[in-house]
C-alpha cells in the first residue's frame, strides 16, 4: 500500500540456503509506473549470503544487479546493467565481514533472535555498495490485523536507513508475531516527500 492506495503484491519464499523477493506493481500504481521485479540470493549456514541478483523492470527501464560476496577475501562486488542499452551503470568493490546478511537474510535472522521489548540486536547487512552493523530495537507489543487474520505481535525498528546501508532518510518498522513463528505481518518505510510511507501487510501465509 502506498499513500492509501493499494500499490501491488510481494510474494516472498524463503528457503534455508536461498531467499526470493517477486514484487509486481497493481492497479494505478501499473498505470503510473509499473514494476516487475524479482530478487534472489542463496545463502552459506548461518544466513551468509554468497550472492544476489535483482531483475528489475519498472517504467521504461529494464537493469540488473548483480552482487557476489566473497567471504574467502571478505570483499562484496557490485555490478549494476542496463540491459536494454547492454551497458554497465554501476561497478563498486567494498570490504565486508566474513559473514554478512542481505536485507532478507537479516529480517529471517530476526525471526531466531526471540528480542523482547526493551532489548536490541545488530546484524551485519551490505547491500553491496555499504555494509554495516544493522541496530534492531524490540520496541513494543501490539495487536495487528490485516487480510490474514488478527495477530498479537511484537514492533521493532530497524536502522537500515539514514546512511547507515541506504543513503535515503527514513524509518523501517517490523511486526512479527509474538510467538514462536515470529512471523512477519507488517513492515512499514516511512520516508519523506515525494514518496512517503509504504505499507506491506500480510495476506496469505503457504507452508510447503
Amino acid at each position: 500500500e502506498w499513500r492509501l492506495i493499494r500499490a501491488g503484491t510481494v510474494v516472498i519464499d524463503a528457503a534455508p540456503d536461498s531467499g526470493r523477493i517477486k514484487l509486481d506493481s497493481a492497479g494505478l500504481v501499473s498505470a503510473l509506473f509499473k514494476i516487475d521485479d524479482t530478487y534472489t540470493v542463496h545463502y552459506d549456514p548461518g544466513r551468509c549470503a554468497t550472492d544476489s541478483l535483482l531483475d528489475a523492470q519498472e517504467g521504461k527501464r529494464h537493469r540488473e544487479t548483480k552482487i557476489t560476496f566473497d567471504r574467502s577475501q571478505n570483499k562484496a562486488t557490485y555490478l549494476m546493467r542496463d540491459l536494454r542499452a547492454n551497458a554497465v551503470l554501476r561497478q563498486d568493490q567494498i570490504d565486508i565481514p566474513n559473514c554478512v546478511h542481505d536485507v532478507l537474510g537479516a529480517l529471517l535472522m530476526l525471526r531466531g533472535a526471540r528480542l523482547e521489548p526493551g532489548r536490541s540486536a545488530s546484524f551485519p547487512v551490505s547491500d553491496g555498495r555499504h555494509a554495516a552493523q544493522v541496530k534492531v530495537d524490540a520496541q513494543e507489543r501490539e495487536d495487528v490485523s490485516t487480510a490474514a487474520g488478527n495477530f498479537h505481535t511484537i514492533r521493532y525498528e530497524a536502522g537500515l536507513m539514514n546512511g547507515v546501508v541506504y543513503p535515503r532518510s527514513g524509518r523501517v518498522q517490523m511486526w512479527l508475531t509474538d510467538d514462536a513463528r515470529h512471523l512477519p505481518v507488517k513492515i512499514l518505510v516511512r520516508m519523506g516527500f515525494p514518496i512517503g510511507n509504504v505499507t506491506l501487510e500480510l495476506a496469505k501465509e503457504e507452508q510447503p
